[in-house]
């Protein structure tokens, strides 16, 4: 896995995923790597294999050249059967894709989405794939932050 910035091997958009259970919140940012913003969200279905080619799919109509992937690690900071999974498919993304994936601890960031919505007198009724896709905008831009 890499790490992201202006000095990064691939400059241009990077395509955040907030790998949930029923869905796959996505973002993508500017090409200067400056701005999250919401890039929709896909259903996945229950028993079938993870959506990796739509992910991948999505990655190149947004002419990504990176991936930020969230981490579900727990309250202490430690792995969980998702975060497990999640790092098969950030692994699997690379391989297919052979751009850069950086995992990015995700901790909160569906709590932080859910607090924005609220903030600004909105309903999550019926919303869930768009506070999806806000989740994974709002890891993007920490992950933005981060960056060196």
């Amino acid at each position: 896995m890499s790490t992201l910035g202006g000095s990064a091997p691939y400059p241009g958009r990077i395509l955040a995923v907030d790998y949930g259970e029923r869905r796959v919140g996505l973002a993508v940012s500017d090409p200067s790597r400056t701005i999250a913003t919401p890039a929709g969200f896909i259903l996945r279905r229950a028993g079938k294999r993870p959506p990796i080619a739509e992910i991948v799919r999505r990655a190149q109509a947004a002419e990504a050249t990176a991936f930020v992937v969230g981490l579900p690690l727990d309250d202490r900071g430690d792995d969980t059967p998702r975060s497990i999974e999640t790092k098969q498919i950030a692994a699997e993304l690379e391989k297919r894709t052979g751009l850069p994936v950086t995992l990015v601890d995700e901790r909160y960031t569906t709590a932080a989405a859910l607090r924005a919505v609220k903030e600004m007198g909105g309903t999550t009724r019926g919303r869930k794939g768009d506070v999806d896709s806000l989740a994974a905008t709002i890891l993007l831009q920490h992950a933005l932050r981060l960056a060196p």
